[in-house]
């Protein structure tokens, strides 16, 4: 663990600076929308039960799911935007349910007290009512720092950069160091947040005004801090002035070139190739990891990336919504003209090699029940399969059951990290394996055939937005990699990261080495 420690510390003022800017700005928004609704639905039951019963019900959505619906919901915009969003709505209950109960809980006789001296009801709400209500008001706000901040881990897959950045990079790369990491920075973030609103709470109590504005300021500052020295760290370049120069000659340097990749291995290596060679053409370029498969895509037709790489039946069953697979070159010629017709995305062409689902088994498996094909598993009494969640919602999972006769099996849904460990201790049966994934040779998978054709092909193809598609520099960077890639290299790419757990750079540095001798 400790020898990857450099590589951690090095990513650490992005990564915390950008978590601490969305979780402080979501928990800052929650509170100045929650109190003054709060104050309000204190004292008019009629507004408070459908705020509160609002608020509920966004609380009861998980966290990850609402930072999705923000991408659609936003015209397909990732980033900090709709990360910021979720994770404000997610932090609205308990601020405004505490300040409720705690405005509420002022004893009647109090008011009437405050009436009696002559307080109108704005001075009785400021000079009495919230300072007595302050406990409950404040103990909503660390609650509400604290599932912030937590769940701001899951803004990753929406494009937004955070501390999940290596929760979700090191789960996928077996990288547990990079997990651990991620998950105790998060945590003593939130604690130190939540130890500067206790700060702010006793100055209150105490009557120092000073150390509750220390407090106060304290808590925006340390983030504020965080980023600049975030912005500083990574706007020190190599060679600047070469840098720009190069760009200049290439014609990109109008704007930097933004990169999407999925979560899993092959994404990342494949991100780290295109970077590569749009970085030696003389571009400045962007990362946006870790992004889910509806996310990515609707980030590169409204332009908020600019190229990514994707798979022919991925983009035939989810973008266009066909369940019946057809034939290899008939799939990427209507992939690509329905790209271009609908969405504008230039599918610039194949890499070479093909990422599809396969049912795989172990081999003492296969021949302790003679498995050839997935017609076989039909046969067998019990069987459970195990695949990454996104799978068993694909067409082709249904199609596959249908016509193999799959209906009684047991499905078992869990991270694409741990299904090939999971096949090979005996928790599954069955994995749909990934047959580019370089674990299928390390562990010694039997893939079987799909005599009927139930799968369709998933032909790794380089996807260019309308507005990248405008700027031929990245065509023709990117060129020299099409055709260049095949089914073996990249098996031997994807086990330098996941089988040998060397470094994301090192197997992109494989394929950059075959792709230009």
């Amino acid at each position: 663990m400790f020898d990857a420690l450099p590589s951690l510390i090095e990513n650490l003022p992005a990564y915390l600076g950008g978590h601490m800017r969305l979780s402080v700005a979501a928990i800052l928004t929650a509170l100045i929308v929650s109190l003054p609704v709060g104050i309000v639905a204190a004292r008019n039951p009629v507004i408070g039960r459908p705020a509160l019963g609002v608020a509920s019900v966004l609380q009861t959505i998980p966290a990850l799911a609402l930072l999705a619906l923000m991408v659609p919901l936003l015209g397909g915009m990732i980033g900090f935007l709709p990360a910021f969003i979720a994770l404000t709505l997610y932090g609205v209950l308990p601020i405004l349910r505490n300040t409720i109960v705690g405005l509420q809980g002022v004893d009647v006789t109090v008011r009437e007290a405050a009436r009696g001296v002559g307080m109108s009801p704005a001075q009785s709400l400021m000079q009495v009512e919230l300072p007595l209500a302050a406990p409950a008001i404040i103990a909503g706000i660390r609650t509400a720092t604290v599932w912030v901040v937590g769940a701001a881990t899951l803004a990753t897959p929406v494009g937004a950069t955070s501390l999940g950045n290596y929760i979700f990079s090191g789960l996928q790369t077996r990288t547990w160091a990079a997990v651990i990491f991620g998950c105790l920075c998060s945590a003593g973030l939130a604690l130190l947040l939540d130890q500067l609103i206790a700060a702010f709470e006793r100055a209150l109590k105490s009557g120092e005004r000073r150390g509750a504005i220390g407090a106060a300021l304290a808590t925006v500052l340390v983030p504020a801090l965080a980023l600049g020295a975030a912005s500083v760290i990574n706007s020190t370049p190599n060679d600047r002035a070469g840098a720009e120069m190069a760009r200049a000659e290439s014609g990109l340097s109008d704007q930097p070139v933004v990169v999407g990749a999925k979560s899993f291995t092959e994404q990342y290596i494949l991100a780290e190739v295109i970077e590569s060679r749009l970085r030696a053409a003389g571009a400045q370029t962007e990362r946006r990891d870790n992004l889910g498969s509806t996310v990515v895509f609707d980030a590169l037709r409204s332009g908020e990336i600019d190229v990514y790489v994707d798979y022919t039946g991925t983009l035939w069953a989810n973008a266009m919504g066909e369940d019946a697979p057809i034939g290899r070159h008939l799939m990427n010629a209507a992939v690509t003209s329905w790209l271009y017709d609908n969405a504008g995305i230039v599918s610039l062409g194949r890499l070479g090699f093909e990422n599809a689902y396969g049912f795989a088994v172990t081999r003492t498996f296969a021949d302790a029940n003679e498995l050839e094909t997935i017609s076989d598993l039909a046969r067998l009494s019990s069987l459970s399969i195990g695949a990454d969640p996104e799978f068993f919602a694909r067409p082709e999972w249904e199609r596959t059951r249908s016509l193999y006769g799959l209906e009684g099996v047991e499905q078992r849904s869990m991270d694409s990290t741990f299904m090939y460990d999971a096949v090979q201790n005996g928790a599954v049966d069955v994995i749909t394996a990934y047959t580019s994934d370089g674990r299928v040779l390390a562990y010694d998978l039997v893939v079987l055939e799909d005599p009927l054709g139930a799968l369709p092909p998933y032909d790794a193809v380089i996807l260019l937005s309308a507005e990248a598609a405008q700027r031929p520099a990245i065509a023709r960077a990117l060129a020299p990699l099409l055709g260049a890639i095949d089914a073996d290299l990249m098996r031997q790419a994807n086990a330098v990261v996941e089988v040998e757990r060397r470094p994301v750079s090192e197997a992109a540095q494989l394929i950059l080495d075959a792709v230009e001798p």
